[in-house]
């Protein structure tokens, strides 16, 4: 047993299926437990070494981890020009190991959403092609023809943008504990100022460097774009609009307290924008809109975070989402003003 994996158990399921049959099997937990995000495992044997990735404990979201979606999305992008990791098996037997769970290859990289090693750290022309590739990432997957890859019935494009206010307060109110700042308002203002879906394509639903890895040394590109049990066929300027909402600029606010951009060569917004919209042909006139829909969301997400910790005898105003979420909604309010663009 390592960890709450039973590695024995694992090992028998695994088999011949992967090279290393015979030899001892290891499964080290990757990262602390979060609650929210999927659970990933280094798994070692015979000198390989793969990811294991497997829902979280505890789900506010049913629909979320959801690892069947994961391995459907991820073996439909095989062949693309989307960088992901290369999946290699799926279980959806919960004697295994309690839940399903899939194996990928290890992608050699860094997660960018964190901290920069260098030569990035010091490099500005560097950074500068970072941010660009980011919004490349972005725009190739905008371009994957979802039905020739058969994913039709992932999701429903259809009215996609009118339910998303109506889903996340729903979620919310299942573990609503406080009053949010300008909850009132962004909803309101998502409601009366939803624009008509630009065409529908596959969606990330999380895309941001805190969901990508980047190659780990020069030229400035991504590795692999990462956690994908939140794709769904939707529009996919969602995704950009999670992308551009975090990003902050020098001498800016950051909405989120782990910042992506910040610093010095890195693009701005406008310029991100203006590369997604050449690379994909799309219209950009209502990008605030996403922009306010993705901290909308990201804040009903969390926000789940503080529930549990509240659950748990946490004070209220000691929670690790205690601040985070309101600096959310007002970013998301602040970007509905235009007061950030």
């Amino acid at each position: 047993m390592t960890a709450d994996i039973d590695s024995a158990r694992l090992d028998g399921w695994i088999g011949d299926r992967l090279p290393g049959a015979g030899a001892p099997l290891t499964a080290r937990r990757m990262g602390a437990e979060t609650g929210i995000a999927s659970a990933l495992y280094l798994v070692e044997r015979g000198g390989h070494r793969w990811v294991l990735r497997r829902p979280p404990a505890v789900r506010n979201d049913p629909s979320a981890s959801n690892m069947q979606r994961e391995w459907r999305i991820l073996t439909a992008l095989e062949g693309t020009a989307v960088p992901h990791p290369k999946p290699l098996l799926f279980c959806d037997d919960e004697s295994v190991l309690g839940a399903p769970f899939l194996i990928m290859e290890l992608v050699a990289g860094f997660t960018p959403g964190f901290d920069l090693p260098e030569p990035f750290r010091s490099d500005p022309a560097l950074r500068y092609r970072l941010g660009m590739a980011y919004v490349d990432g972005c725009a190739e997957l905008a371009s994957v023809d979802w039905r020739a890859r058969g994913l039709d019935g992932l999701g429903k494009p259809e009215g996609f943008l009118d339910r998303q206010v109506p889903r996340w307060l729903a979620q919310l109110d299942r573990y609503r504990t406080r009053e949010l700042p300008e909850l009132d308002f962004v909803c309101r203002w998502l409601t009366e100022n939803t624009p008509t879906m630009s065409p529908a394509g596959l969606i990330h639903g999380d895309y941001s460097p805190f969901n990508v890895m980047v190659a780990p040394q020069p030229p400035a590109r991504l590795a692999a774009v990462i956690d994908w049990d939140t794709g769904t066929i939707g529009d996919p300027l969602l995704d950009l609009g999670h992308l551009l909402a975090r990003w902050t600029e020098p001498g800016e606010r950051p909405v989120l307290v782990v910042q992506a951009g910040g610093t010095d060569g890195y693009p701005t917004r406008a310029e991100m924008a203006r590369r997604y919209a050449e690379r994909t042909g799309r219209d950009l006139s209502a990008l605030p809109y996403y922009q306010v829909l993705a901290l909308f969301k990201l804040a009903v997400i969390l926000e789940g975070r503080h529930a549990q910790e509240v659950r748990r005898g946490v004070s209220p105003e000691a929670t690790s989402m205690a601040e985070v979420v309101p600096n959310l909604l007002r970013g998301a309010a602040e970007f509905a003003r235009g007061e950030r663009v």
